[in-house]
């Protein structure tokens, strides 16, 4: 039968994939629309299969605050390009209002995407997560891959702060009791740039210190340093360590003549130094587990 231009422009606009498939698929459907969506629904399931094993190294870090929870989200894609689309973006932004929103997840700092999978995508479809991927995959021709997501649920008194840098290549999450959503946000800033490994001292194991001074122990004695000497070398490597990896230790950025728990205690009082944070930096090889600072 006869195809007609305006039935496969109706077909693309809903759908979104390219024009030739969307005619292909009408003429298969016999011209029924909604038969034709099915087709483009199972095909665009094949081709989200055969892409799946495709390398996914782009994407986005997304971020997304609400009242009852904050999310942190990596979704991979192939290319740069494709991670800067309109519709790449928006599937990744609603993804976190989804995940905000869904009290079943709780809370977690290492989510497992398989989780999202029968996940509704959005409160006015029928649709899953899972549906959303495929047709995405047809749509834009690469792999698509929820990498990684956190679910943080707020304490008493507590409230979450977000920044994402650099178009989505770092996303971070600040929880803190006292000051105000400035405080929060310019610490989010800061892990963002400084990349703490702990909140406080106490999340650092004796294990980590004990290495940090044996490394400075040798260094120092291979310098030839006296015996008496080695051990002050060792301890100002570790108070150096503390400044470089504790984030309230660190200097602020955007004060570095202030430590951040100076800050953090001048702006929010010292209740405000129970903080906690995460970070995700796109691709990175692990996962940085929530940090909370000494109260």
């Amino acid at each position: 039968m006869e195809i007609s231009p305006k039935q496969v422009a109706e077909l693309r606009a809903e759908t979104g994939v390219g024009m030739m498939d969307c005619k292909r698929a009408l003429v298969e459907a016999g011209g029924d629309f909604e038969e034709a969506k099915k087709i483009l629904r199972k095909k665009g399931l094949a081709a989200a299969a055969r892409k799946a094993d495709r390398v996914a190294s782009e994407g986005l870090v997304v971020a997304r605050v609400l009242p009852k929870s904050a999310v942190l989200l990596e979704v991979n894609c192939e290319t740069d390009f494709v991670a800067r689309t309109a519709d790449f973006r928006a599937f990744a932004e609603g993804l976190a209002e989804q995940i905000a929103a869904h009290d079943a997840i709780g809370e977690t700092r290492a989510g497992h995407p398989e989780e999202l999978a029968a996940l509704p995508a959005n409160d006015r479809t029928t649709e899953t997560v899972a549906d959303v991927v495929s047709h995405l995959v047809a749509k834009l021709g690469e792999n698509v891959a929820i990498r990684r997501f956190a679910r943080l649920v707020p304490r008493p008194g507590e409230r979450f702060a977000s920044y994402v840098h650099g178009n989505g290549r770092i996303g971070v999450l600040v929880g803190i009791r006292g000051g105000d959503l400035d405080l929060g946000r310019d610490l989010a800033m800061h892990v963002a740039a400084s990349d703490p490994r702990f909140a406080g001292r106490s999340e650092v194991t004796p294990e980590m210190l004990e290495a940090e001074r044996e490394i400075a122990r040798a260094q120092a004695a291979q310098a030839g340093k006296p015996a008496n000497v080695v051990d002050r070398i060792a301890d100002g490597k570790v108070e150096k360590f503390y400044q470089e990896t504790v984030l309230i230790e660190q200097a602020f950025v955007k004060d570095p003549d202030k430590t951040v728990g100076q800050v953090v205690v001048e702006r929010g009082g010292k209740e405000a130094l129970d903080v906690r944070f995460l970070r995700f930096k796109l691709g990175e090889a692990g996962v940085r587990s929530e940090a909370k600072a000494d109260a």
